[in-house]
């Protein structure tokens, strides 16, 4: 159980509400943004002094139905539930650290895939394997040191190689977002991986925009259906994005494709065909 964490994220959604979002008047004397704590009990069918004490980090673990009705009374989604149970230490969390080795058989599969820029991240975003389209449309990630392969840093601290800021995709702010609901989640499931702290911390002292986000403590994920790639070589190109959760290793596979015969499929086929070494000599005449 992480009692200070818990009491944060309890925080930060009852004061995110507002008395008329639970059916209760607003009132004219409310000095603080959200619900009273009082009004949160009461919803919850739980005593104010108990959550009261949730709140300020002193309470001992919540059972799975107090939960239940903290959840209910806070109007939390799914995702936010899940986290809520990880944070009070009544979810399964791993205790070691997250994996960085990927199948032998994502590894083929994405080299198969010639028409689908494909590539493999770990729980906190290192680019762990990739296809050579991959590398076309977004960098080379063979000459990148492994440290460096890493996409939250790339989004919040950037890059001394990077021409354009996140590759110039149209949707960094809302992958910026992504990444600390992710990153939240992440570090719930590992506590004790230094990785995962590490990189938390990194992100924090580094990035202003990283550490006020990270301190709204959103856990719901947005899916990112498309983007588009403002690319040296051949223009904007605009693709469908499917991530596929790989489960027994806590990856995902990300794919990047366009619809057959369109314009921006014709780009992903030139840069097939350009190749990394193909961009770098377009990049110098």
């Amino acid at each position: 159980m992480d009692k200070q964490e818990l009491a944060a994220f309890l925080r930060s959604r009852r004061e995110r509400l507002r008395p008329e979002d639970v059916g209760l008047p607003s009132g004219s004397r409310r000095r603080t943004p959200g619900l009273r704590r009082e009004e949160v009990a009461v919803l919850a069918h739980i005593s104010t002094e108990y959550y009261v004490r949730l709140e300020q980090g002193r309470a001992p673990r919540p059972s799975g139905e107090v939960l239940a009705g903290i959840a209910g009374a806070l109007r939390l989604t799914d995702a936010e539930s899940e986290h809520l149970h990880l944070l009070a230490g009544t979810a399964p969390i791993s205790g070691g650290l997250h994996r960085r080795d990927v199948r032998p058989s994502i590894l083929a599969l994405i080299e198969r895939l010639p028409q689908t820029a494909a590539f493999v991240t770990s729980a906190i975003f290192d680019v762990l394997a990739w296809n050579d389209l991959a590398a076309a449309l977004m960098e080379d990630f063979a000459e990148v040191a492994p440290e460096d392969r890493n996409l939250a840093r790339r989004a919040f601290l950037g890059s001394a190689r990077a021409e354009t800021p996140l590759y110039g995709v149209s949707d960094a702010a809302e992958f910026r977002q992504h990444v600390v609901m992710e990153l939240r989640s992440t570090r719930a499931r590992y506590p004790a991986d230094p990785a995962v702290t590490e990189l938390v911390e990194e992100l924090r002292d580094g990035s202003p925009e990283f550490a006020r986000l990270w301190e709204r403590h959103d856990v719901q994920v947005a899916p990112m259906l498309t983007k588009t790639f403002r690319h040296p070589a051949v223009g904007d190109i605009t693709v469908d994005c499917d991530s596929l959760a790989l489960t027994d290793r806590d990856q995902h596979l990300v794919l990047y494709s366009a619809p057959q015969g369109s314009r921006d499929a014709e780009a992903l086929a030139l840069l097939n065909v350009l190749g990394v070494e193909g961009v770098k000599a377009s990049k110098s005449l």
